[in-house]
């Protein structure tokens, strides 16, 4: 109970927050839920290792397909988000089909290549995707109950709902048999293969449970936006997936969203020099992996259970 305690304190502040925050701090704290969102989708593809570099593209393709379905098709946004996960799901999925036989660096860079592949024809075809300029005039959340959800505070507090959800579900599959199985394939693909684990199968469930969640953060970020730009999808925003899931850890489940909240402050705080902006992230990744090759969540894991034993030791010997 007493490990649920920071948990519980965090989400009663979060529910709070809007009650004494102003608006520009209320759209900070939702860009942070749609990152945390797509940095746990990620770790999850990660569990497995199969580190890859197309992931924010499944976050524009949940963006755009959830954009397009209620724009042109009068579908309300709290169905267009889930279709557009889904869309995005099933991308990971044909993106992953035919690289099957890569792995490693092989892997890694293939998945950059048909990413792009991706990202440019929404640049190159103007319709039905926008071109360069993107698609504008995308439907906000409607009323329900009274209830402005177009307006800051409503959709907060949606956002927050939908990113709780999202952790408690990918938190449920971490610890199932099939999180288990993904942890086999990462530690030892030859044994988990021996002991009937289809690796295959499971690379693409994994791509695809992945990609459904990194749709439902486009699906969130373009119904609050009104708009979906190309240029949000490229290749710096996953440099920034990297480096938060990198910064934070991928051994613990806690592992990205101490990297979205550290490194995104640092993000926010660091505007007035957006021109050494990048240098700043690139030291503070290659520092990480010098000095803490298990990211932010190992200091923390190692100060906890230095604490646990400070508790459980004798006072004699402690002192």
């Amino acid at each position: 109970m007493w490990a649920l305690t920071p948990l519980i304190i965090g989400i009663i502040g979060l529910c709070l927050l809007p009650f004494f925050a102003g608006a520009y701090l209320i759209e900070v704290v939702m860009m942070y839920f749609v990152y945390i969102i797509l940095a746990q989708s990620y770790r999850l593809i990660v569990t497995i290792h199969d580190w890859q570099l197309y992931h924010v593209v499944l976050y524009g393709v949940g963006a755009y397909a959830s954009g397009m379905i209620a724009k042109n098709f009068g579908i309300p946004v709290f169905v267009a988000i889930p279709l557009g996960g889904v869309m995005a799901g099933l991308m990971g999925m044909a993106i992953t089909l035919p690289l099957l036989r890569t792995k490693g660096w092989g892997f890694y860079i293939a998945t950059y290549g048909l990413a792009e592949l991706i990202r440019l024809s929404w640049l190159k075809f103007r319709n039905p995707f926008g071109g360069s300029t993107g698609i504008i005039n995308i439907p906000y959340p409607p009323v329900v109950a009274g209830i402005d959800f177009s307006e800051g505070t409503p959709y907060y507090y949606f956002s927050l709902g939908v990113m709780l959800a999202v952790l408690y579900m990918l938190y449920r599959i971490e610890k199932s048999q099939i999180g288990d199985s993904f942890k086999a394939i990462s530690m030892d693909p030859e044994l988990a293969a021996s002991t009937g684990i289809d690796i295959p199968r499971h690379r693409l469930m994994a791509c695809a449970i992945g990609g459904f969640f990194a749709g439902i953060a486009g699906g969130l970020l373009v119904h609050r936006l009104g708009a979906v730009d190309p240029k949000l999808f490229n290749i710096v925003t996953m440099l920034y997936l990297l480096i938060w899931v990198v910064v934070g850890g991928t051994k613990t489940f806690w592992g990205p969203i101490i990297g979205v909240f550290v490194m995104h402050t640092l993000f926010e705080l660091s505007r007035p020099l957006i021109q050494i902006r990048p240098a700043f992230f690139g030291l503070s990744m290659i520092f990480v992996l010098v000095f803490m090759p298990g990211g932010i969540e190992s200091l923390i894991s190692k100060a906890v259970d230095r604490w646990r034993r400070l508790r459980n030791m004798p006072r004699a010997e402690a002192e």
